[in-house]
């Protein structure tokens, strides 16, 4: 027995003198402990946890090489091959794993729609809802910080810029006179409907050096893939007709719509302040081919479209209004673009396109001809890489080629005089986006451009920065440079003019769930080499223009705290001034305004299957030039206020009856004023007020759906 007990004794003191101590510390990437975290030798039971000072310690019988594995929730698993043929001190730092959903996003000066739902600003839908718009996406935009209600118009201005300093792209490739052809001083619509496309980035600064040509906001339009059911769509409007169809094959779709306008008829019966002679009407029809190509993504999509449109008025004299001379316009517009895109393998993938626009305006005024023609070709490839999932590259080049000509006929010489230019700007960019963690992510790129005209090479670096302190806000920096092409009435005048440039600074806090949204940016731009009028023919168009756009903007959207209501609340304040064109010294354009303010409130009533929609928008007084006074654009027009609301009623729901109507109160909107040429006998310059060309715009439709599925129908394109 008194062996048994020696046996016993000393096999125990053998096992306890077996056991190796494994022990160490568990860091993060800043060198904080990581409690909690589990430290195991693989494939075994013995570990331990990390205690609150980062530390653990356990004892283990296994002997040789083993492998130490240490995770936790949030990181990646670490794993290390160690020796067991004694004790053992580790020290070991894990890596925060990348989360794409909660990670931090690039967000300064961009909304982002449709693809991406952390940061779901405007759908088509909201797009198509939107009070006052009618539609139109520049209309729905005009509700978004950062624009400016140019009401004579209907374009974007986008933070101190004009119109045509924000361009449009579709499936990356870039749209050339993008918007329908208008009277003088009479708003006009995009040519593109919203629920063409499933993706919306509205971008007022900021954006990534793949986009060139641009100098104050792209927007940048992704169309619908292959669609999924066949259905033919009727749309009976006050002011014209529209039909379309889809038809749906196992690995494609083709779509197809015919649209007239006339306007005429409503005309005759909402009174109108333009003396029309031939109001505006026009056809149009468009087609898009979809195809998917393989099982992991791949796609290639067509899309074509062919309008025409007429309109003619009387332009009365300001000094002698019962003199008067014909204003007539007939255009002609073509737009198609081919888009393609295929991984490659698990790194990398390509896409490309081509697209071409063509647009043609035959003007006669007060008899005299006049033609003015554009073509554009645009051509990308671009190549994709990822690095790892916190890396990714970016890469392509381009060529833009534009052929520009106007000509008119001289009554004095009975000579069609002719000016026109043929500009091609080839251009290369890179990016890259890094995680450096799930709070921290940067954008690095350039892009370079060579311009025939001017022959020259340049640089423009762009680079954006998001840090994300919260579970939810995060903080975003952009810096960029950014040039544009000057007007074609300039480039054919002087084909040797720079493009004009613009710097962009933007700083950005958002807060975005599921359900809410709120935002506050603050942004400075610098514009150089703007277009500018001397005094000498030698110097009758130069690039000495300056100036300067500065402001801040608040944006917040609920649709969780009221039942079945959505609405957003917008305001931006604009400082801007520009010394360019004809300005004798630098002062605020007369398409700025410093304060702008909307609130867009839309609710469905279960009740009676309707769908309200209202809208509110406030513009404060913008600037204009009166040459009866010394001081230059120092007249100040009366504010905008407009107060428009839509319904859509389904008596079925394939059948939608949808009116809208704008400025309910009838606030008669004054955007500025024109002056007659020369003063009369008392020096004095008479004028008129630019206004709407009818205090209220009014548009009834019925929209039928046919399709197996009868809940199919069109609300969300209205």
């Amino acid at each position: 027995m008194k062996t048994y007990f020696i046996v016993l004794f000393a096999l125990l003191v053998g096992s306890a003198s077996a056991q190796m101590t494994v022990s160490g510390k568990v860091v993060d990437e800043k060198g904080e402990a990581v409690v909690g975290a589990n430290v195991v030798i693989k494939n075994s039971y013995d570990g331990a946890s990390v205690a609150a000072e980062g530390t653990f310690t356990f004892t283990t019988a296994e002997r040789g090489k083993q492998i130490i594995t240490v995770s936790a929730i949030g990181y990646q698993t670490f794993e290390q091959e160690v020796d067991l043929d004694k004790s053992l001190e580790l020290t070991v730092t894990l890596r925060e794993e990348f989360n794409e959903l909660e990670a931090v996003v690039i967000a300064a000066g961009s909304f982002t729609a449709g693809e991406e739902k952390r940061r779901t600003i405007l759908k088509a839908v909201d797009i198509a809802t939107t009070a006052g718009a009618t539609a139109d996406i520049a209309g729905a935009l005009n509700t978004l910080p950062g624009t400016t209600k140019v009401g004579e118009t209907g374009r974007l201005f986008v933070r101190g810029g004009d119109d045509s300093e924000a361009r449009t792209f579709i499936d990356g490739m870039a749209v050339l006179n993008s918007y329908s052809v208008s009277a003088p001083n009479t708003p006009t619509r995009g040519r593109f409907m919203p629920f063409m496309f499933k993706g919306t980035s509205f971008s007022t600064g900021g954006y990534s050096a793949e986009y060139g040509q641009a100098l104050s906001s792209a927007l940048i339009l992704n169309s619908k893939d292959k669609a999924e059911m066949n259905q033919t769509d009727i749309g009976i409007l006050s002011v014209g007709g529209e039909v379309a169809h889809t038809q749906v094959f196992d690995r494609s779709s083709v779509s197809g719509k015919i649209g007239y306008t006339n306007i005429s008829p409503y005309y005759d019966i909402i009174r109108q302040r333009v003396d029309w002679k031939d109001p505006y009407t026009s056809f149009e029809g468009n087609a898009a081919y979809r195809q998917q190509i393989g099982n992991n993504g791949g796609y290639l999509k067509v899309y074509g479209n062919y309008s025409t449109a007429d309109l003619s008025m009387y332009q009365h004299d300001i000094a002698d209004p019962q003199s008067k001379q014909l204003y007539d316009i007939h255009n002609e517009y073509a737009y198609g673009n081919a888009a393609y895109a295929q991984p490659l393998n698990e790194r990398w993938s390509v896409r490309g396109g081509v697209s071409y626009s063509y647009n043609e305006n035959a003007i006669e005024i007060g008899g005299n001809p006049m033609r003015e023609t554009e073509k554009g070709l645009h051509a990308k490839g671009v190549l994709e890489h990822s690095l790892s999932d916190k890396a990714e590259l970016r890469f392509g080049t381009e060529v833009i080629a534009r052929k520009y000509n106007a000509s008119r006929f001289d009554e004095v010489s009975a000579t069609t005089q002719s000016q026109g230019f043929d500009e091609v700007i080839s251009a290369t960019f890179a990016e890259s986006e890094i995680y450096l963690s799930n709070s921290v992510v940067t954008r690095v790129g350039a892009r370079t451009e060579y311009n025939n005209l001017l022959g020259k090479l340049s640089l423009d670096p762009r680079v954006s920065i998001a840090y994300k302190p919260f579970e939810k806000g995060q903080f975003s920096f952009a810096y960029g440079t950014f040039r544009q092409s000057a007007k074609n009435q300039y480039v054919r005048v002087n084909p040797d003019l720079k493009n004009e440039k613009a710097e962009h600074f933007i700083l950005n806090y958002q807060v975005i769930t599921d359900s809410r949204t709120f935002r506050i940016e603050t942004y400075y731009k610098k514009y150089s080499d703007l277009v500018k009028f001397g005094n000498t023919y030698q110097t009758i168009i130069n690039n000495n223009g300056t100036g300067y756009a500065r402001g801040a903007e608040v944006f917040w959207r609920d649709n969780k705290s009221l039942k079945n209501v959505d609405y957003w609340v917008s305001y931006s304040f604009l400082d801007t001034k520009r010394d360019y064109l004809n300005f004798p010294y630098e002062a605020m354009p007369t398409f700025a305004s410093k304060h702008n303010f909307s609130v867009v409130y839309k609710q469905f009533v279960n009740a009676i299957k309707s769908q309200l929609g209202v809208t509110y928008s406030y513009g404060s007084p913008r600037p204009y030039n009166n040459p009866n006074s010394d001081e230059f654009n120092a007249g100040r027009t009366p504010s905008y206020h407009d107060l428009s609301a839509n319904i859509s009623y389904l008596p079925k729901n394939w059948l939608i009856v949808h009116v809208s109507c704008t400025n309910l109160l009838g606030r008669d909107n004054i955007f500025g004023y024109q002056y007659s040429a020369t003063p009369d006998g008392n020096g004095v310059y008479a004028r008129q007020a630019i206004k709407q060309p009818a205090k209220h715009f009014l548009l009834v439709g019925v929209f039928i759906t046919l399709s197996k599925n009868k809940s199919i129908n069109q609300l969300p394109n209205l």
